[in-house]
């Protein structure tokens, strides 16, 4: 279903900024059609650099035009709430928003024709949990301003199409991925919190001491349901917009428990900084799971030195993470699982290695898992995970440490990979899967370092040794590779008269406008946030490397294609530190130009395509088509119409393109010698020290490898054992 947008009454006037959110355009769109159509509407206010023009003529203009978006309820909503004035509210617009829906959710609650009063609201939700009624209350007008009926209104439509949950899971998954959060400190990914949960396994009680915006938790008790049983969540927030969003998101999932399991205890969120004023000292969680931040020196260390949760030693001021850690497992019920997201320089810090050795000593830390870069925006880097258990005292510390590089494994799903592990681990008959999980006895950990490391303890010896029989094979594909380099280079002479030296130039602008030569480049892509389609393109990179398209572009209906690649085109990147022009090869013909690139395209009776794209690479010709670029490491933005060309007869054209080639050839062949013979020295050094090649003939004892004025060069075979 998809709805017209609406205005709200106080939205009399509309900037450019509000046109382009109702045509789901780029600002510049609405420029150009201030340029281009006469019938525009005219501004009523603002000043020349910032219009502002009347709502109603701007949406009748653009129903006429065809350019009014139709977007469906959940994106309207989320508009809604996205463009909420003030701006530092909209957390707060997301609040009221879920309060709405939770007691649209309540079964309890009688339907409505329209929206309750605030004080209706805050009478329902105090009916269901008096916390709720606290914390929305202060958020809320006496009376729904004209912004907040519009916006409660759409996200009542939605909540009518999807169910109040999904509608608030979407608004929250929007919200989450927005530059209106702290990204990682508000919602943590799915991927990673199953990741989290499959190691904390499951309990009656759950408990987030930084829970963001609940995500952990609200996975946690929806698995719970799944397995047709219940866990209380409990949670603290130092953010009282995230303590908020995180309540409404449990309550709503809980009231969904509640028809499955009638006695199950609603969920619990305070509001505070969860070191310095812990609201729960005497609660003990069965799961303990959390995602705080990092690198908060300011944690409280001089308030908090003689805090008694320190049974594993006070943490240093610049470890809060260990501070966190200690917290967690405070928290922790005997038998119970603590899984927190690490840093990783927190394995292996030095002012952190005495906490560390403590907590391998006395059992506490049992597994660290290495998570793949990337998963946890804004941050690219490879968090670590570790898995603490509440000691018991009247048995021995376990003796070994469970460490796991997902990175090894990129093949494997995540979940998959850590589940196998932590199983395995448990197991009686635990056998590791060398490169990626293992497990180290604490001996082998507690030295000067106390580094934790996942990748340190995990050696891949196996994975660097090649298999001798494909080893013998690169070194066959090495000597054809040399072979053909020996033949690849044109016949070439030293004569007196050279005819591109003394021959005349024609600049390639005279020649783009006598129509002989165009150069085209990617289309550009719009700001529309619209409905989009993703097409394969070609790269610089497989510019360079002769390849077939291998990019892709997102791009919406308003886009145009960019220009289609044809046999005889001239394929150059737009920026690099030299021309390198390369026509284009079969496989690339018919794919379309990407950003980034240019081509030129030549009248073939008059020009020999592969002649020109040599002229072009000349080596001097970047001091004159290339303009210093923004990158800052040194490239250059070639602009090619800048160049000039010598101007000789076709068949010379013919001929020195056919030498052009035969050296861009030349160049692609001594470059996969280069790799291959790297690789080659690589696998040859890895399988005579690992035993899986060995020598049928040894050098002289001098050394030299020589027997009289014969060289010998020692043969390379695959020893029985290793075959």
């Amino acid at each position: 279903m998809t709805t017209e947008p609406t205005l709200a009454p106080s939205e009399t006037t509309l900037t450019a900024s509000g046109i382009a959110r109702l045509a789901n355009v780029g600002r510049a769109a609405v420029s150009n059609w201030r340029r281009r159509y006469a019938d525009f509407p005219t501004p009523v206010g603002g000043t020349p650099a910032s219009p502002s023009f009347d709502a109603v003529e701007v949406e009748h203009w653009l129903r006429r035009h065809g350019r009014l978006h139709q977007a469906g309820t959940d994106e309207w909503a989320w508009r809604h709430i996205e463009s909420y004035q003030p701006a530092a509210q909209i957390s707060d617009a997301l609040g009221i928003a879920g309060a709405l829906l939770l007691v649209r959710a309540d079964q309890a609650a009688a339907p409505d024709a329209g929206l309750p009063t605030p004080r209706q609201l805050v009478t329902r939700l105090r009916a269901l949990d008096p916390n709720l009624a606290t914390m929305v209350g202060p958020l809320l007008p006496k009376q729904w301003t004209a912004q907040l009926s519009t916006l409660l209104g759409t996200v009542d439509q939605l909540g009518a199409e999807q169910g109040p949950e999904a509608a608030f899971e979407h608004l929250h998954n929007r919200y989450v991925s927005s530059a209106h959060s702290m990204s990682g400190l508000a919602g943590t990914p799915d991927s990673v919190a199953e990741v989290m949960l499959a190691l904390a396994g499951r309990g009656d009680v759950t408990f987030d001491f930084t829970s963001g915006t609940g995500s952990i938790l609200r996975m946690a008790a929806d698995q719970a349901l799944t397995r047709g049983t219940a866990t209380r969540c409990h949670a603290q927030e130092i953010n009282p917009q995230y303590a908020l969003i995180t309540l409404l998101r449990l309550w709503l999932l809980h009231l969904r428990v509640r028809r499955s399991v009638p006695d199950a205890a609603p969920p619990v969120v305070h509001v505070g900084d969860s070191l310095l004023a812990d609201a729960l000292p005497d609660l003990r969680a069965d799961v303990v799971v959390a995602n705080f931040p990092f690198g908060v020196h300011e944690w409280g260390h001089d308030k908090l030195a003689y805090d008694p949760r320190w049974t594993y030693g006070l943490p240093p001021r610049t470890e809060p993470e260990l501070a966190w850690i200690q917290h967690a497992l405070a928290h922790l019920a005997p038998g119970g699982t603590a899984v927190v997201l690490m840093p990783p320089a927190a394995a292996s810090r030095p002012a952190g290695r005495r906490v560390r050795a403590e907590l391998i000593r006395r059992g506490a830390l049992r597994a660290i898992v290495a998570l793949p870069a990337g998963l946890m925006p804004p941050t690219g880097i490879g968090l670590h995970v570790w898995v603490l258990t509440q000691p018991d005292p009247h048995q021995p510390p376990p003796g070994d440490l469970l460490v796991v590089d997902t990175t090894a494994a990129p093949d494997r799903p995540l979940t998959d990979t850590v589940a196998t592990a932590w199983s395995a681990y448990h197991s009686p008959a635990y056998a590791e899967l060398p490169g990626v999980h293992r497990t180290v006895p604490a001996i082998d950990v507690l030295d000067d370092q106390v580094d934790l490391t996942p990748q340190r303890h995990l050696p891949h010896t196996s994975d660097l040794t090649a298999d001798p029989t494909q080893v013998i094979a690169h070194i066959s594909e090495f000597d054809q590779l040399l072979d053909q380099l020996r033949r690849g280079l044109p016949a070439v002479r030293q004569a007196p008269d050279i005819p591109l030296r003394d021959a005349p130039q024609a600049d390639v602008a005279d020649l783009i406008r006598s129509g002989s030569i165009s150069v085209h480049r990617a289309a550009a892509r719009s700001r529309s946030t619209g409905t989009t389609a993703t097409a394969v393109v070609l790269t610089t990179a497989d510019i360079l490397s002769g390849s077939p398209a291998t990019g892709t572009t997102t791009r919406t209906a308003d886009d145009e294609p960019g220009p289609e690649i044809r046999p005889g085109d001239i394929l150059v990147p737009v920026i690099g530190r030299r021309i390198t022009a390369r026509v284009a090869t079969p496989e690339q013909v018919g794919a379309e130009l990407g950003p980034g690139t240019q081509l030129i395209r030549v009248d073939t009776t008059r020009f020999d395509p592969w002649f020109i794209a040599g002229v072009i690479s000349r080596t001097d010709n970047l001091r004159i088509a290339g303009r210093a670029a923004s990158t800052g490491n040194g490239a250059m933005r070639i602009d090619v119409r800048r160049l000039s060309i010598p101007v000789v007869a076709l068949e010379q054209q013919h001929a020195y393109g056919q030498a052009f080639r035969q050296l861009v050839e030349f160049r692609a062949t001594l470059e996969r010698a280069s790799a291959t013979g790297t690789t080659l020295a690589r696998e040859i050094s890895d399988a005579l020290t690992s035993g899986t090649l060995g020598l049928t003939s040894w050098p002289d004892h001098d050394g030299s490898g020589r027997s009289g004025n014969r060289e010998r060069r020692p043969k390379l075979v695959i020893p029985e054992r290793a075959v």
